[in-house]
């Protein structure tokens, strides 16, 4: 933190506050960048292998379709509907996770990009992922109701319970580093923002 008059001047090295703070940092902006490298690119992994598998299921729908016609036999049941409809979302929110991971992977990794710019990315990355993985997994639901729903009816609400776990799972291991993300990215740009006595870098 410094006067805004400050910014220019040098010290007796010849060095401006920000070229301190570079010096200084340097080791940071490193460890930073590997770290945001390695979770982009493990969780583009998931991201692309949930777009696979939700791709695939688009054209093997439950029930199969008529011969004759091509039209899927359970078109009208609501859970058909369900299934047709998470499994899309997921299609677009995993696609859209991979690109949000996949701009991290490409970025300068500047010391303003840390600010606000890798963090927003990390946070939506990790958001459209989770939402990839909840569609997923009530698509998965929806096509047991769609062929056991008026014959065995425990059997999907069985699977369906299970299929929960996957989703808490990802809650209970992912939330600290979401909260922490979402804190960089959207409260701490308040705290570095200019007035007209200080400046923050």
């Amino acid at each position: 933190m410094i006067p805004p008059n400050y910014r220019e001047r040098k010290n007796k090295d010849g060095k401006t506050p920000q070229d301190l703070f570079t010096k200084t940092h340097a080791d940071l902006l490193k460890d930073g960048g590997e770290w945001m490298k390695n979770t982009a690119s493990q969780c583009m992994v998931v991201a692309t292998l949930v777009a696979t598998i939700v791709f695939a299921a688009a054209f093997t729908l439950p029930g199969g379709y008529n011969q004759n016609t091509g039209i899927p036999f359970f078109r009208k049941e609501p859970c058909h509907i369900i299934f047709v409809i998470a499994d899309a979302v997921s299609l677009i929110c995993s696609s859209t996770s991979v690109l949000m991971f996949l701009s991290i992977l490409t970025s300068r990794y500047a010391e303003r990009d840390f600010l606000e710019s890798l963090p927003r990315k990390l946070v939506n990355g990790i958001a459209t992922l989770f939402l990839s993985i909840v569609t997923m997994m009530i698509a998965f639901s929806a096509s047991f109701f769609v062929l056991y729903n008026k014959k065995v009816e425990w059997v999907p609400i069985t699977i369906t319970g299970l299929a929960g776990i996957p989703v808490i799972l990802y809650v209970t291991l992912q939330h600290d580093l979401f909260r922490d993300v979402f804190k960089s990215a959207y409260q701490t740009r308040y705290l570095f923002k200019r007035n007209k006595r200080v400046l923050y870098y």
